[in-house]
């Protein structure tokens, strides 16, 4: 049986720590601790939570370089944008600390009634498992929206980032967080079911691939609670022939490659209309290839490994089963280890893996097509639907196109990205539910209907 967990550098492969997993009775106690600090911490005042978001802020700034060195360890996240991150995380607090109070406030409804309003309560201890590739962001997207909420919450964290998720916990408890309204469990998967089975876990969201979707969304349905869940995506870029391709191309480079191309919402699929296809794959490939690969402790390194040599592994063979199906390469397709260097692909069809899966990694799939209309037709060709993206220089053409793509967002002249002041989600396999803005803070929460007569 296992009995710990191991982290290791990805760039070079070096041993980082071993966590011995909560036992079965420490799992019992976070889940009864958890319960308790529920009981109070739903009463706090609204302004009382706010405060220690200020705190919280507060926290992630003063220990920027010590949590960004972290999380480039653990991962191989370039250390500019594992800065960048907690940089995101610590905007996200200060929308929530500006508009938690109206979000939150009661909907008063005209009816027959003395009154009648609508009121916002919370559900108790939600459960999030949360992936690798954001070890920060993914996790203070769920956390500070739910517990301003007045929730409490328990982290399982990807496994290969145990070390971010346990100073994640720190942060709130030197924030003056009461213990128990944040705590991360040291586990595995078995677990899970588990603790979803458990009274005292109301929810869950969960951040992760459609597989684990799919079981988590069994336990939610068989256990009769609410899930929420941001799954996988293959999000398609549309090069119009209009575009101006040198105002827009770092953009569309950054779109694929940000993260080392470990992101859900990356541009993956590149669909160009025939008219401007040379031009994008000359102009693409020669961004690509100023990259700068190396030590992501470097500030100079703009692209680096993978996670884990086993995810570069399974980018690998994708690409070259689309190969095999008639792909070429026009860059890369090399591996070394975790490190997967960016590849270009073109005469990508729909039957390739880089078409219909996922690739979590720099892998550019590009597709010539005709003109506009089959772009649009294309780019909806997909079982996922996170965002799409269209550069052109009609943004108003392109608004009209806006219903024919089902996905969670619609991005114009812009990579997909996660705002905390839009909603952000997906639709098909990508998942459901929103996080982020209001309807994030809504998530996990119980909306009451208040009927009062004299």
């Amino acid at each position: 049986m296992k009995t710990s967990i191991k982290t290791y550098n990805p760039y070079n492969g070096n041993h980082l720590e071993t966590y011995k997993l909560d036992s079965k009775t420490i799992i019992k106690e976070k889940l009864l601790l958890a319960d308790q600090t529920f009981k109070t911490w739903k009463q706090f005042e609204i302004e009382e939570r706010v405060e220690l978001l200020q705190n919280l802020a507060n926290e992630l700034y003063k220990n920027k370089q010590k949590l960004s060195d972290l999380m480039t360890e653990e991962m191989g996240k370039p250390i500019l944008e594992s800065k960048a991150e907690i940089e995101k995380c610590i905007y996200l607090i200060d929308f929530y600390i500006k508009n938690a109070e109206q979000f939150l406030q009661d909907d008063l409804i005209n009816t027959e009634a003395h009154e009648s309003f609508i009121s916002y309560d919370p559900l108790g201890c939600i459960l999030a498992v949360m992936p690798w590739n954001f070890p920060f962001w993914q996790v203070f997207r769920f956390a500070v929206p739910t517990l301003t909420a007045g929730n409490v919450a328990l982290l399982k964290h990807a496994s290969n980032v145990t070390g971010c998720a346990i100073a994640i916990e720190k942060l709130f408890l030197d924030a003056g967080f009461p213990k128990g309204c944040f705590q991360t469990l040291i586990t595995d998967h078995e677990n899970i079911e588990k603790l979803m089975a458990n009274d005292i876990v109301k929810a869950v969201s969960l951040t992760g691939s459609e597989n684990a979707g799919r079981k988590i969304a069994e336990l939610a349905g068989k256990n009769l609670k609410p899930s929420l869940l941001e799954l996988g995506g293959s999000n398609a870029c549309i090069i119009l022939e209009d575009v101006d391709l040198d105002k827009y191309i770092d953009t569309i480079v950054k779109a694929r490659m940000l993260n080392s191309g470990q992101s859900c919402i990356a541009a993956k699929r590149f669909i160009v209309v025939e008219s401007i296809y040379e031009d994008f794959i000359k102009k693409f490939t020669s961004k690509v290839k100023e990259l700068k690969y190396g030590d992501p402790t470097k500030e100079d390194t703009t692209i680096s490994c993978l996670a884990r040599e086993d995810l570069a592994k399974e980018l690998e063979t994708q690409v070259q089963k689309s190969i095999d199906r008639g792909a070429k390469v026009a860059l890369g397709h090399k591996r070394e280890g975790a490190y997967y260097q960016p590849t270009i692909l073109t005469d990508v069809t729909a039957e390739m893996p880089v078409f219909k899966e996922e690739t979590f990694g720099p892998v550019a799939a590009v597709v010539k097509v005709k003109n506009e209309d089959e772009a649009y037709l294309t780019a909806a060709n997909s079982k996922f639907g996170l965002g799409t993206m269209v550069f052109t220089s009609d943004y108003e053409a392109a608004t009209d196109r806006i219903s024919e793509i089902e996905d969670g967002g619609f991005f114009i002249n812009e990579m997909v990205k996660s705002d905390p002041r839009l909603p952000f989600g997906g639709t098909k396999i990508s998942g459901f539910g929103r996080e982020l803005s209001k309807e994030g803070m809504l998530a996990f929460v119980n909306i009451k209907t208040v009927y009062i007569n004299k």
